[in-house]
């Protein structure tokens, strides 16, 4: 198994740097480990660096007045987060819980900031990750607000196939809480949809596993709401 600081030159923000700029941020990376269930950081909290998955799993979410999640990201190894709180100078907008035992990497932001400025490509780099996560933010906003229930599972099945690299067969590898957090609903009716859609023949649900039957007809649903 790969020791924390070994998995810097494999994480995509620093992918093209240089030895010296890899060991640079090997100098400065703290580990960290988060025990399941622990909180990594509250919303308000001072956003003094940004963190990086070695292993295990995270989940970013916001809790509402009335005490509802709305899980915002499920994050794995090699992944960044905290990183726009800490180059927009700003506190931390979301909460931050180890879905189960992790290590992370926790870069101090003076230190990173210096960096960026000695190698414009680790900036470029920042920027590309940043980007795909606005547009994943542009999308779960358009489905929470606009789609109803089977177009956002729709979406969000589709957005894992892209994620995972396959056609047919993805896996699910958060619980149906989870997911059901994410999309905006209960585990009840998530429940109802995903046997709805098995019912169309849409999808085939096996465990943790999901094929996709028939996902031109998965598109047209999550992009024009269609069912068959």
């Amino acid at each position: 198994m790969k020791k924390p600081l070994d998995v810097i030159s494999a994480i995509p923000i620093f992918n093209g740097l240089p030895d010296d700029q890899i060991a640079a941020i090997k100098q400065i990376a703290v580990e960290k480990k988060v025990n399941k269930g622990e909180i990594l950081f509250s919303e308000g909290d001072e956003g003094k660096g940004f963190f990086v998955i070695a292993a295990g799993r995270l989940k970013v979410f916001k809790v509402s007045p009335e005490g509802k999640e709305q899980i915002l990201h499920i994050l794995g190894p090699g992944q960044p987060f905290g990183e726009v709180s800490v180059f927009a100078g700003q506190r931390f907008p979301a909460n931050a819980q180890a879905l189960e035992n992790a290590r992370v990497l926790f870069l101090p932001r003076a230190a990173i900031v210096n960096l960026i400025a000695a190698n414009p490509s680790l900036a470029l780099n920042m920027l590309a990750v940043m980007s795909k996560k606005l547009r994943q933010f542009a999308a779960q906003i358009e489905n929470l607000s606009l789609k109803e229930m089977p177009a956002r599972l729709s979406s969000y099945l589709i957005y894992l196939a892209e994620e995972q690299g396959v056609d047919e067969v993805i896996t699910l590898n958060i619980s149906k809480g989870q997911l059901a957090s994410i999309l905006g609903t209960i585990p009840e009716t998530l429940s109802r949809i995903f046997a709805r859609l098995s019912g169309q023949n849409l999808i085939r649900v096996e465990g943790k596993k999901i094929t996709l039957l028939d996902r031109s007809g998965l598109e047209d649903l999550a992009e024009f709401g269609k069912e068959v």
